[in-house]
């Protein structure tokens, strides 16, 4: 197993970013470059610098309190009342722990939720609020190995089921372009029945160079 993976191992996979990075295998793979440092992790707490600073052979650090304090695991909850059903928040959270539909009430699957917080912010109407799950647990006493497991499982859901969204929107954008390129001078007023005009030139000029654009970026 490498580096990146037995430290990723070692975290709660809350995929808070309070560490500074975009998940908890990215912050894994910076302290394993030297970028970050262990400390990083305030859902971890003291307990997960010590699992890290064992696997990695070195001293013990305290926490960094820039990143946060050692706490209570949290529990996100929606005020069913003021929810507007923005989805703003479902497209937020990074293990699909929150349930609902474009303007229909949301709520939070208690079990999914890792209290990362990330719904906090983006919620246009502040009805969401943290309440801890047991305030005399802190870090990985409030957090077991086997949560952290079905986190990351549901992390990786994620990314995967967005990645292919982003494909399938991507694609129908690119049927639509084509389509409407196909027959320029009836979606362009004026020029019905023209081959060209400066109008359709224009429309056909901005169409590709977006869809050289789409291709190009589809192959980076």
């Amino acid at each position: 197993m490498s580096l990146i993976q037995r430290l990723n191992d070692a975290l709660p996979q809350t995929q808070c970013t309070r560490c500074g990075y975009p998940d908890c295998k990215s912050y894994a793979q910076a302290i394993a470059e030297g970028e970050a440092r262990m400390n990083q992790c305030p859902p971890g707490g003291q307990e997960g610098v010590q699992r890290l600073a064992a696997i990695l052979g070195q001293a013990e650090l305290p926490l960094n309190a820039e990143h946060g304090v050692e706490g209570p695991r949290q529990m996100a909850v929606i005020d069913e009342d003021w929810c507007i059903g923005c989805t703003l928040c479902i497209a937020a959270c990074p293990t699909d722990a929150i349930l609902g539909a474009n303007k229909r009430m949301h709520t939070v699957i208690e079990a999914y939720c890792t209290g990362c917080e990330l719904c906090i912010p983006v919620c246009p109407v502040d009805c969401i609020q943290l309440e801890p799950v047991d305030p005399q647990r802190t870090g990985w006493a409030a957090w077991s190995p086997e949560q952290a497991t079905q986190a990351r499982e549901r992390y990786d859901w994620h990314q995967q089921r967005s990645a292919r969204e982003t494909q399938e929107n991507a694609q129908r954008l690119q049927a639509k372009a084509l389509k409407k390129l196909a027959d320029l001078p009836a979606h362009t007023h004026g020029a019905e029945g023209a081959g060209s005009s400066p109008e359709v030139d224009r429309k056909r000029a901005i169409i590709e160079a977006a869809l050289a654009k789409a291709k190009a970026r589809a192959q980076s």
